[in-house]
């Protein structure tokens, strides 16, 4: 590859012809050095491509890359404001770059012996002068531009397609995790209906515990009690017993005493008791006439 001081010696004024050397690459770098250079012929070399920074090489009006084996440009190619003329000839190019269409000062261009596709090659034409030629980069920018639209127009379309798949997505994925907060959602109120289940359970469990130990405790009270009232009752049935034998000796006594001194005055009546007590007797049999005598009782 020539350095910068052999590309010093093959500049002639504005023009650098760097034409049959074999290169197969382009020395964009010291070309950039060489901002004078606005003219530069590489055609007849081995390039079969172009480095996608040949775009720092702004200062350049003029590039000859015809019968090289090039079959492409690079997007680069389009950052070149100042380039008015192209020349392609002889290549193996089928297509261009959507950048091509900013070389905006673009005002000649050779296409021809390329296997351009067949929109393309229609557009090129046969540039076999320089009418044609000028017609050509008229043509060739006319065809990128709207070419770069449609371009553009595809990829905001793609971009507008991916964004509403990814809206879709989105809009799934939330409808996913909505669906799977709900099921959250339900599995930990199942999880606490459980709970309280179990919880009402285990109250009912230990309230029916209580409930029969309280049944129990009742029980040994009440018969602890059933025996005390039974010492009762029969303590209360001795005592009546007793009572009654005492009231009735009692009535016994107070019917026997009277008839007994009424038989014994009877026949000792001389006594003094006697007589008073056969006094009282006297006096009650009158007593008990005078009211059968009123009652009508004879």
């Amino acid at each position: 590859m020539p350095v910068k001081d052999n590309l010093k010696d093959k500049l002639d004024g504005e023009e650098l012809d760097l034409s049959m050397g074999n290169l197969t690459k382009v020395p964009v770098k010291e070309l950039a050095a060489l901002p004078k250079a606005t003219v530069i012929d590489l055609s007849c070399n081995q390039l079969q491509t172009l480095p996608d920074n040949i775009g720092i090489l702004s200062h350049i009006i003029k590039l000859d890359l015809s019968k090289n084996q090039l079959t492409g440009l690079p997007n680069g190619i389009g950052n070149l404001p100042k380039l008015q003329h192209l020349d392609l000839l002889g290549n193996k190019i089928r297509t261009l770059p959507t950048s091509f269409a900013q070389l905006k000062a673009l005002r000649w261009l050779d296409m021809k012996e390329n296997p351009l596709e067949e929109s393309l090659r229609r557009v090129v034409g046969d540039c076999l002068n320089d009418k044609e030629c000028k017609i050509c980069a008229t043509r060739v920018l006319a065809y990128m531009k709207n070419k770069k639209t449609e371009t553009e127009k595809e990829r905001q379309k793609e971009l507008q397609m991916l964004k509403e798949q990814q809206a879709k997505t989105d809009k799934l994925k939330k409808k996913e995790d909505e669906k799977q907060r709900e099921l959250k959602k339900k599995q930990k109120m199942e999880e606490k209906e459980m709970r309280r289940r179990l919880y009402e359970e285990q109250e009912a469990e230990r309230r029916l515990e209580e409930m029969q130990a309280d049944e129990e405790n009742d029980e040994d009270t009440s018969y602890e009690g059933n025996g005390d009232t039974s010492i009762d009752n029969k303590q209360y049935t001795k005592s009546g017993v007793s009572c009654w034998s005492i009231l009735v000796s009692i009535i016994f006594l107070l019917v026997a005493m009277p008839i007994g001194i009424f038989f014994y005055c009877d026949s000792h009546s001389n006594l003094s008791d006697c007589r008073v007590f056969n006094g009282y007797v006297d006096q009650l049999h009158k007593y008990i006439q005078k009211v059968a005598k009123q009652a009508g009782i004879s």
